[in-house]
């Protein structure tokens, strides 16, 4: 029985909600003509290329996350003067964005499911859009507040989509690389914020926040949708002419759509999890490890670090803090870019094993450093040379967190969640996410009042448990097919 009839007899086939296109789809005599055409149209061709300016189109998701995430640090004291906001106001203004990110989360893995990733896509575009002009034209907290949430719930959704489409649509030996751009785009959205919002009006600041997602939308139109969703929905002529765009047109896709398809299968034969399966090791495994890393990257406390770094610089001792606190942003670009370039060499173990080390010792440098500026006087000389410590244990903590803990979480929960229940899954790591930056977000702010030595101690404490559980729970999934990772949990 073909693939297609087994879906037949379901009864319950979707179409996505965007539909993937038809430049690509096209019969031996469209592509004769476009051997004629020559080199113009070579590029096409190349499946790297393909897949490639995907990547970079949904990239433009993550860099609207990581503008949203910076948008309150540079813009507190004018929002406040201009609205006549309250401390108070304006730290719910920040944290209500982590609020909708939640409600974005809880429901992005059954949008993404429902109607395809180009479609959820298209829909957390829209909020962003509405929420940013909200914000620009704020007369009081009330529009401030409901653009915050508009903005959350498009980010929530952004973050669970973007990294599953990614790994959906890239070749095995490129989805190490292409799933780290996602976090790439989150830090240069980050910094980007903190850069503009050095010389720009908080308003102005909220109007270039529309344009990463104005141009997404448009650019959805033009890129495929994810082939294992469209094998999923049993829309089999669209899953392989999606495939073939993304891998080559002259590439034998042959295998990998057998692959496909009996991964897809196999995965039907049972449409309803029950609770206690569970309890078997193929769900229950990736499961721990995804949710954990996503948990334990926000439990490290880098968060509250980066949202309160202009206050955590100045008892440092920097006098400039807006421009320390850009430094922190372009050097997470840069260490996110070194991250980018390893991950599909290194493989995602090392990198975390590295990673989570560096923030372990640097966490521990900056606790020493601000116990010991507690008990010395701040006449000494050695109390400069604390300053200098603590300042440059920041800075080393900001690039071991780039270099694998911010970005590689995200790539192996998109890696091992198995198909069946990866929408559902997904949302459930990606709430547990930001459910603990938000937690983090508003206590990093008292723990700090009552001991900044105390408070990195908590977050050292942290660094140093999640290197033992990448060292003794999690697998290597570099140089492997998702279907060869999820067949290994069986």
């Amino acid at each position: 029985m073909s693939f297609r009839d087994d879906n037949e007899e379901g009864g319950d086939l979707r179409k996505p909600f965007l539909h993937t296109g038809s430049w690509y789809r096209m019969g031996s005599r469209q592509s004769s003509m476009i051997e004629k055409l020559g080199s113009s149209t070579q590029v096409i061709r190349d499946s790297s290329v393909s897949v490639v300016l995907c990547t970079l189109i949904v990239a433009l998701g993550p860099i609207q996350f990581g503008y949203t995430a910076g948008y309150s640090s540079p813009t507190q004291s004018e929002i406040i003067n201009d609205l006549g906001l309250s401390i108070s106001e304006f730290s719910l203004f920040g944290s209500l964005s982590n609020v909708g990110a939640m409600v974005g989360a809880i429901a992005s893995g059954q949008i993404a499911e429902y109607i395809g990733r180009k479609g959820s896509l298209m829909i957390a575009s829209i909020p962003n859009i509405i929420g940013w002009l909200a914000i620009s034209f704020a007369k009081d907290s009330s529009f401030l507040y409901m653009g915050r949430l508009l903005e959350g719930f498009g980010v929530g959704v952004i973050s669970y989509t973007v990294p599953v489409y990614i790994a959906e649509i890239a070749p095995q030996n490129l989805r190490g690389a292409l799933g780290s751009v996602n976090q790439l785009s989150v830090t240069l959205g980050i910094m980007l914020a903190y850069l503009f919002g050095l010389f720009l009006h908080w308003r102005l600041l909220a109007v270039i926040g529309i344009l990463p997602c104005t141009i997404l939308i448009p650019g959805l139109f033009f890129i495929p949708e994810s082939p294992r969703w469209l094998a999923k929905m049993g829309m089999t002529e669209d899953f392989e002419a999606s495939l073939q765009v993304l891998r080559g047109f002259d590439a034998d896709i042959s295998v990998e759509v057998n692959e496909i398809k009996r991964s897809v299968a196999s995965t039907r034969r049972r449409t309803a999890i029950r609770f206690s399966d569970l309890k078997q090791r193929r769900y229950w495994f990736p499961l721990m490890v995804g949710i954990g890393l996503l948990v334990l990257q926000q439990l490290s406390g880098i968060n509250g670090i980066l949202f309160y770094s202009s206050n955590i610089f100045r008892s440092a001792g920097v006098s400039s803090s807006n421009a320390a606190t850009f430094g922190i942003g372009a050097i997470q670009v840069v260490a996110t870019g070194v991250t980018t370039w390893l991950i599909d060499k290194a493989g995602r173990r090392v990198l975390l094993i590295v990673s989570s080390s560096g923030m372990t010792i640097s966490l521990l440098l900056v606790a020493v450093a601000f116990y010991l500026k507690g008990i010395v006087s701040e006449d000494s000389s050695f109390y400069g040379a604390l300053s200098i410590l603590s300042l440059v244990g920041l800075v080393a903590l900001v690039i071991a967190f780039s270099l694998g803990i911010g970005a590689i979480p995200w790539v192996i929960m998109s890696e091992i969640l198995p198909v069946n229940i990866k929408g559902l899954a997904g949302s459930v790591a990606t709430l547990a996410n930001w459910l603990t930056a938000w937690v983090i977000t508003m206590t990093a702010n008292l723990l700090l009042t009552w001991s900044n030595g105390g408070t990195f101690v908590i977050y050292t404490v942290v660094s140093a448990f999640t290197l033992v559980f990448v060292i003794l729970w999690v697998p290597e999934t570099k140089g492997r097919t998702l279907e060869e990772i999820q067949w290994s949990f069986r």
